[in-house]
């Protein structure tokens, strides 16, 4: 058990690394991850029923000391990245199955990453963790009205069928998790150790069957795309950080927003493009899983020897998360 604990350890630590590296060698090497396609929804939801496994108590507990802050964490991370998504989605004109994969990313709530990175930064992790369960929780309704508000210009959408997809793939996952833990807390107990093993599993087989089955896709609008996904991305951090700026959050909690709003749930993203849209439409959700794990880190690593800077800081701090 020990050695799976090590492993596991390493594996979330290196998260950023491992999801650069399989990206490349699904574009490298198409045939070997293309059949993982079909199986996006479940990998999705494995990483979803990890969730479930380790939610407590512990992580609501911003809700009811700081309310405030988690709203309008969620509040920012629901309206900031749609809106960003559509602005550069119309904005810049682009084709409308890549315009509909930008929406998609960034009607998505929040990565689970996002907590890694608010605790690598010394941010407020309790908050981040709480704006990312909240709005993981909400998703099921919130997505799809917001796809289907900002994704219509471009292509048809189904507020139906994307929400029972949404609820397959994450909700009920999360609550045969929590119900799991509830019966087997000692096994759980156990085993919760190896689940950011299961999650970076997850997220790179995602992301390898997306760009290995995109592949002539990416060599003709890749440029594009990433230039599109790095805006989003440093769109969504400059807001967050803004936002709980003026509405004046301490500095560990505007980090966390900041962090939180700029990092999404990519795939989610991925997964409802390929099961209701195109494998194209899927291509900036993958992108966006690569790029927000190195500028996260990039992010987190400044933040935090700033901080050490400014030792005088009370920034709150919390245990890093294992999902």
């Amino acid at each position: 058990m020990e050695w799976i604990k090590k492993i596991s350890g390493f594996a979330g630590q290196t998260f950023g690394l491992w999801v650069i590296v399989f990206a490349v060698l699904g574009f490298s090497f198409p045939g070997l991850f293309s059949w993982i396609s079909s199986y996006i929804t479940i990998f999705l939801g494995i990483i979803m029923f990890g969730m479930g496994l380790t939610l407590q108590a512990d992580d609501f507990k911003e809700l009811f000391r700081k309310p405030w802050h988690v709203v309008i964490g969620v509040f920012a991370q629901f309206t900031i990245m749609p809106l960003a998504a559509f602005g550069l989605a119309f904005g810049l004109h682009l084709p409308a199955e890549i315009a509909v994969g930008v929406v998609l990313v960034g009607c998505c709530p929040g990565g689970t990453a996002s907590n890694v990175m608010t605790f690598l930064a010394k941010g407020n992790t309790a908050l981040s963790i709480a704006v990312t369960t909240i709005s993981t929780l909400l998703a099921p309704v919130l997505t799809p009205v917001l796809i289907m508000l900002f994704a219509k210009e471009w292509l048809p959408v189904s507020f139906g069928s994307l929400f029972v997809s949404i609820i397959q793939a994450v909700l009920l996952p999360i609550v045969l998790g929590v119900i799991v833990k509830l019966f087997f807390k000692k096994q759980v107990a156990q085993a919760v150790y190896a689940l950011p093993l299961v999650s970076v599993i997850g997220i790179v087989a995602i992301v390898s069957a997306v760009v290995s089955g995109n592949r002539e896709h990416l060599l003709q609008s890749g440029l594009l795309i990433f230039s599109v996904v790095i805006l989003h991305n440093g769109v969504g951090y400059l807001l967050g950080y803004l936002t709980a700026k003026l509405f004046r959050m301490d500095y560990a909690s505007q980090k966390a927003i900041a962090i939180e709003v700029g990092i999404q749930n990519s795939g989610l993203g991925a997964a409802i493009a390929t099961a209701h849209f195109s494998p194209l439409s899927a291509v900036p959700s993958a992108i966006f899983s690569v790029w927000h794990n190195l500028s996260g880190s990039i992010l987190a690593t400044y933040w935090s020897k700033k901080k050490e800077k400014n030792s005088a800081g009370k920034d709150e701090t919390a245990k890093i998360p294992l999902s």
